[in-house]
């Protein structure tokens, strides 16, 4: 080998050394990494089963997660239940505002069918059901979805917590989030002790707004496209936690537990049994 091609030679070598870490950001999380995160499945197991569903949350459930989320909103009559759409339209067989139903009828809606056959039938539950098939087996992060368009929302799911002694927060299973802080701000109002979390979905999240989070929230959970280590540092220093969404690979959830985030949100409660 002649010293122009010795040079050249080097030379590659090096910069592969150098651009091989931002190819697979995922390199540094090790299954050690993995069992300090916590594994919270979005709107139930959701890559599996029909979103914000009993067969949803079951299958969180059998795959070990250690939380699961779920959308809520409200029905005509007032009643809280699982939805993330503020229509029926893309998740049922019927269309309309979830509003525009009263608890029996948007109970009689197929809420499976659009994911797949096996699933034919499934029905939209209610927060409360939720709660009492779940409690002792899982957490719950609660978000509430549009809350502007349901007032008084948040007296009525902190009711429901509260008749189910579940408010308390050193049983350390429940969280209440939204990307709406003042909804979050009511909620710390109602219940102070109680632990919350606020989402964000455009940055970059500045010391300012973190100020002004850890006045009631004890999470930050942002889009993770949003996030890097100075984040998530940045986070910590605030004596706050973030859970980033959404995650669909591994290689997302590989980056994300490698520059040390609390826990992520997914569509796959798999990707925790199987780090690269």
């Amino acid at each position: 080998m002649n010293l122009k091609r010795l040079v050249v030679s080097v030379f590659v070598l090096s910069l592969v050394m150098v651009i091989s870490p931002m190819l697979h950001p995922h390199a540094e999380a090790s299954m050690q990494d993995y069992k300090k995160t916590t594994n919270i499945a979005h709107r139930g197991a959701s890559g599996h089963a029909p979103e914000n569903t009993i067969a949803a949350f079951d299958k969180a459930v059998d795959m070990n997660a250690d939380y699961f989320e779920v959308d809520v909103q409200m029905t005509k009559d007032g009643q809280l239940v699982l939805i993330h759409d503020t229509t029926v339209d893309r998740t049922t067989d019927r269309t309309g505002s979830v509003s525009d139903f009263t608890l029996e009828e948007i109970r009689q809606l197929d809420a499976g069918s659009w994911f797949g056959e096996a699933f034919a039938g499934e029905k939209i539950p209610t927060l409360e059901e939720t709660l009492d098939r779940y409690r002792g087996k899982i957490g719950v992060l609660i978000e509430l979805k549009n809350p502007e368009l349901y007032p008084g929302i948040e007296e009525k799911v902190a009711k429901a917590l509260i008749e189910r002694n579940m408010h308390r927060p050193n049983n350390g299973k429940m969280i209440v989030q939204s990307f709406n802080h003042d909804s979050m701000k009511m909620f710390h109002h109602i219940l102070p002790e109680f632990p919350l979390g606020v989402l964000v979905n455009s940055g970059p999240i500045t010391a300012e707004q973190l100020d002004n989070f850890s006045a009631y929230a004890e999470y930050v959970n942002p889009n993770k496209a949003l996030m890097d280590r100075e984040t998530v540092d940045r986070i910590h220093e605030y004596d706050m936690k973030t859970w980033p969404y959404t995650v669909r690979d591994q290689a997302s959830a590989d980056y994300l537990v490698g520059i040390g985030v609390d826990g992520i949100s997914n569509d796959f409660p798999e990707l925790f049994t199987s780090p690269e």
